[in-house]
């Protein structure tokens, strides 16, 4: 009974939950600032969004927040090189919770973008998980002795 409890068997999921994770994290990133690459309009709003933060160097700011959050979506996709995307996303989303954070935001509003650095922690300590380009490659690297 003890054994059931600790839902145990769920462990046959854990390469499906990952992957899970990664493709809709992935999915969402790429989605979230997509505008943002195919618009001026929408970039320049984002700066203007950084700047009435107080970010320094907005015009700088936006697209390296962007692009960033682009690469972090298009590499978490196919589980590669997932260690260092997750610090790229932790520290991304910590930079913005201390700009939102500074303005008085409440708890509920930096929720989105604080969860979004736990989850990058996640991602640098743990890896992609076992359906990832990543381990495909560890493996190849294990077989060459590399």
């Amino acid at each position: 009974m003890l054994a059931f409890l600790q839902l145990s068997f769920l462990r046959l999921l854990t390469p499906a939950a990952w992957l899970a994770l990664r493709l809709y994290l992935g999915w969402f990133l790429i989605v979230g600032v997509w505008d943002n690459i195919i618009s001026t309009a929408r970039m320049e709003e984002f700066e203007a969004f950084l700047r009435n933060l107080n970010c320094p160097m907005p015009d700088i700011a936006a697209p390296v927040s962007v692009w960033a959050q682009f690469a972090v979506g298009v590499l978490l996709i196919p589980g590669l090189l997932t260690r260092a995307a997750g610090l790229l996303l932790a520290v991304n989303f910590l930079v913005a919770v201390i700009l939102i954070g500074a303005t008085g935001a409440n708890e509920r509003d930096l929720f989105p973008p604080a969860i979004l650095i736990f989850v990058g922690l996640v991602l640098a300590a743990n890896g992609a998980g076992a359906w990832s380009a990543d381990a495909v490659l560890g493996r190849k690297l294990r077989a060459t002795g590399a």
